[in-house]
C-alpha cells in the first residue's frame, strides 16, 4: 500500500494496540471476517455486541488501507437521490434503501459516541459545491427531495456558498448538516480497540489464502498455514480483493485517491477558509473534496493516476486545484501526500453477495465508505445473528464480473484524461 512517495497526515499514535497474535487455530467461530477496515471491524463490532464469536484477518496493519488514508468526510447518502432509488428498486425497499442512505452519517458520530472512541470530528456538514448551471439545478433537485423527507439541508447560493468555503468559482451548492468530518485512522483504530474489547479476536498480517467448505463449516487458511473454521466468512476488502474468491475482483474498478496537505495555515487566511469546519466535494467530472484538519492544514484529494506514484509530481493536479480554489495559498508548502485505494461499480452501488450460504462480500464503497461501510457492518452483522435477509438494507446479488474488465480499467484511465480536460474548460 505505502509507496516513498506516500506521506500521510494521519498517523497511528504510538500507545495504538498491535493485534498480531490474537490467532488461535482450532474451535469454531460464527464469523470470519477478512479484512480489519472500517467495513469488517463495524460488522465484528456489532455481531460481538449481538453475541457471536467473531476473528479479524487483515494481510497488512489495521488502518494500513483506505480506512485509514481516506479524507475522513463522513457523509450521508448515496450517489442516487431518494426518487431514484424508489423508482429503481421499488416502493418498500425503495424506500427502507432512502432511509439507510439517510443515517450512514449517523452511524459513525452514534458509534463515537456510545463507544466513547477517542476520535476528532467535526459535525457541522458537507457542502456538495456546484460550478456549473446544470449542478445547481441537481443540487436544488436534492434538496428537494431530502427536505421533502425531513433532512437538515439547504440550498446555498453564491454569496452563501463563497462565505462558506472562501473558494473561488462556486455558483452555489448544498449543505447537507447530517455529515462532518473525522480523522479517519483514529476512528479505525478505535474501531479495532472497541471490537477487540467485546471480545472480537482481531489478527494482523494473516493474508487469507485459501476458502473451502467441510461438515457444513467454512475453512479458512492463512499465509502461514494457520486453518479456522467458521460458521459464516465476510469478505470486506473492498478495493484490496484478490483472487479468493474467483471472479469478485472483476466486478469493481479499483481507483487511487490522491491527497495532498499544507502547513498549518496562518491565523489570518485559516479564518476565511472553511470557517465553520464543512467537508467539501465539487460537482466536476473529477471531483476534488476538501477540508481542514484537526491542527489547521487545508487537505485536498481527488483521482490520481492508475499506477502508483513515483514522485511528488504526480500530486501536481491536486495542487493545482488547490490553488484554482483558494489562490491566497501559493505560498503555503504542501508537506504532506499519500494516496488510498477506492472500488467503483458500474452501477455507483455497494454489491452485497452471498455466492453460497455463508459466504458473504461487500464491495464498492463509491467514495462514501466512513458511513456508508460503519452503517453496512452493523446491518451485516444482524444478518450473520438473524439469518434474516431483510436485514440487509441492498439485494444479495449474483458476481457479475465486468466484460473485458483489464480493458476497463485502461479505460477509466482514458475517461479520466478526457474529463479532467473538459473541466478544465468549464472554470
Amino acid at each position: 500500500m505505502a509507496a516513498a512517495f506516500s506521506d500521510p497526515i494521519w498517523q497511528k499514535p504510538q500507545a495504538a494496540a498491535a493485534f498480531q497474535s490474537e490467532l488461535s487455530a482450532g474451535g469454531r467461530r460464527d464469523a470470519v471476517i477478512v479484512g480489519g477496515g472500517i467495513m469488517g471491524l463495524s460488522t465484528a463490532l456489532h455481531a460481538a455486541r449481538a453475541g457471536l464469536s467473531v476473528q479479524v484477518l487483515d494481510a497488512g496493519a489495521i488502518g494500513q488501507g483506505a480506512s485509514g488514508l481516506n479524507g475522513g468526510q463522513v457523509i450521508p447518502g448515496l450517489k442516487y437521490d431518494p426518487e431514484w432509488l424508489i423508482e429503481h428498486f421499488g416502493k418498500e425497499r425503495g424506500e427502507a434503501l432512502v432511509d439507510f442512505a439517510a443515517s450512514t452519517a449517523d452511524a459513525v458520530f452514534d458509534v463515537i459516541r456510545n463507544e466513547k472512541l477517542a476520535v476528532p470530528f467535526t459535525r457541522n456538514g458537507w457542502i456538495q459545491a456546484a460550478h456549473t448551471e446544470t449542478a445547481l439545478k441537481a443540487a436544488a433537485n436534492r434538496d428537494r427531495q431530502w427536505r421533502a423527507r425531513g433532512a437538515d439541508v439547504e440550498l446555498l447560493d453564491r454569496t452563501e456558498i463563497a462565505a462558506m468555503t472562501g473558494a473561488k468559482g462556486y455558483l452555489g451548492g448544498w449543505l447537507d448538516r447530517r455529515a462532518g468530518v473525522i480523522d479517519p485512522l483514529s476512528y479505525t483504530l478505535e474501531l479495532a480497540r472497541v471490537a477487540s474489547a467485546a471480545g472480537v479476536k482481531i489478527a494482523e498480517h494473516q493474508k487469507v489464502v485459501k476458502l473451502g467448505k467441510e461438515a457444513g463449516l467454512w475453512l479458512v487458511s492463512t499465509q502461514d498455514g494457520t486453518e479456522l473454521r467458521a460458521k459464516a466468512v465476510v469478505l470486506a476488502t473492498n478495493a484490496y480483493t484478490d483472487g479468493l474468491l474467483p471472479s469478485l475482483a472483476q466486478t469493481i474498478v479499483p481507483l487511487h485517491s490522491f491527497q495532498i496537505a499544507t502547513a498549518p495555515l496562518p491565523a489570518e487566511l485559516a479564518a476565511s477558509i472553511l470557517p465553520g469546519g464543512q467537508a467539501v466535494s465539487d460537482s466536476r467530472r473529477i471531483l476534488v473534496y476538501y477540508r481542514k484538519s484537526p491542527d489547521g492544514r487545508m487537505v485536498l484529494g481527488g483521482r490520481g493516476r492508475m499506477a502508483l506514484p513515483s514522485s511528488s509530481a504526480d500530486w501536481a493536479h491536486c495542487e493545482r486545484a488547490l490553488i484554482r480554489l483558494y489562490p491566497a495559498l501559493a505560498g503555503i508548502a504542501i508537506e504532506k501526500r499519500w494516496f488510498g485505494r477506492v472500488a467503483l461499480t458500474p452501477d455507483h452501488l455497494p454489491h452485497l453477495h452471498e455466492p453460497e450460504k455463508g459466504l458473504l462480500a461487500v464491495v464498492g464503497c463509491q467514495g462514501r465508505g466512513v458511513g456508508l461501510m460503519s452503517a453496512l457492518g452493523k446491518r451485516m452483522a444482524n444478518y450473520l445473528a438473524s439469518d434474516d435477509a431483510r436485514q440487509l438494507p441492498f439485494p444479495l446479488s449474483p458476481i457479475r464480473p465486468i466484460p473485458f474488465h483489464a480493458f476497463r480499467q485502461v479505460g477509466v484511465a482514458a475517461a479520466i484524461t478526457w474529463y479532467r480536460m473538459l473541466d478544465a474548460f468549464e472554470r
